[in-house]
């Protein structure tokens, strides 16, 4: 797709249906791409939601009494593909897998990033592959270690969530977080999300509105939502990794919510594991996070 402003208006094409008392397409509104090229042709500044948001059509559904709809999973027409950004210079391969960023006492205003990935027709995808990396409340990029870095994988629902802080002002450039987003055995895509209102926007010449985030308050913090649409069909698989971190998700033996006991072997991520006290399993307690409990066999 080409950033021109279409002459004529974009013709409704079909995306996934809505879910037990989601209403229709219509009801949801109009899409983030026609926001975005109506704000272009008017002259006008991006659309925002009274949040301060992009007008997220996923985020201000109203069905048609005009009661605000649960969010659910929204492809914009099937044919608008996240952009990509240049990497920049402080990417690093084999960052940790987590859904958490932030450690006790860390400074920064607390930020989660929540979306869906979708491909080209509109069809969630599963095990995709999301990296992100981004700046410390400072602005500072940790190349040392692995501050503010950390990759993860959508689940079955093509779901992400990601828990970190309010990127702090890196020179030169407004607000943005960094990440990589690869669909299995698919080509990486590149890019940088950003936040609304922010003074920096207007002077950056990298930034991107169709890549803002709809940002707003929750609390002492801040949630963002952003839907990212792949270049690939949906309905792929998994296949041998052809990059680093590798796109196969974690999968295995290994299951939440399960009791095991002393000397029970399970699979994780392609490695076998010996557990070595009696627990109930739980998200964040996968064997290579908890060397107390699994010990990995050679």
């Amino acid at each position: 797709m080409t950033s021109d402003t279409p002459t004529t208006p974009d013709e409704p094409k079909p995306g996934p249906r809505p879910g037990p008392g989601q209403g229709s397409g219509a009801d949801r509104g109009i899409s983030r791409k026609t926001l975005l090229r109506a704000a272009v042709a008017a002259g006008a500044a991006v659309p925002l939601l009274a949040t301060g948001g992009v007008a997220l059509a996923r985020d201000a559904a109203r069905s048609s009494d005009g009661r605000t709809l649960t969010p659910t999973p929204y492809c914009d027409d099937g044919d608008d593909l996240t952009p990509d950004q240049m990497e920049g210079p402080y990417f690093k391969p084999n960052s940790p897998l987590r859904t958490n960023l932030v450690t006790p006492g860390t400074p920064g205003t607390p930020l989660t990033v929540s979306g869906y990935v979708f491909g080209r027709n509109c069809v969630p995808l599963s095990g995709v592959l999301l990296d992100f990396w981004q700046a410390d409340d400072n602005g500072d990029y940790d190349m040392a270690g692995y501050t503010f870095r950390g990759h993860q994988f959508t689940d079955a629902t093509g779901a992400f969530a990601l828990k970190t802080i309010v990127p702090g002002l890196y020179p030169g450039r407004t607000r943005h977080i960094h990440v990589k987003v690869q669909a299995p055995g698919e080509p990486i895509l590149t890019t940088q999300l950003y936040f609304p209102g922010e003074p920096r926007n207007s002077t950056d010449m990298i930034f991107d509105p169709a890549l803002l985030m709809n940002v707003r308050g929750a609390g002492g913090g801040k949630e963002g939502t952003f839907d990212f649409v792949l270049n690939v069909d949906g309905d792929t698989g998994p296949t041998d990794p052809p990059t680093d971190p590798p796109t196969d998700p974690p999968g295995g033996t290994w299951t939440s919510g399960h009791a095991y006991t002393s000397g029970d072997r399970v699979t994780y991520g392609g490695r076998s594991y010996s557990c070595l006290q009696a627990h109930t399993s739980m998200a964040g307690w996968e064997p290579p996070n908890v060397p107390a409990l699994w010990q990995p066999e050679s």
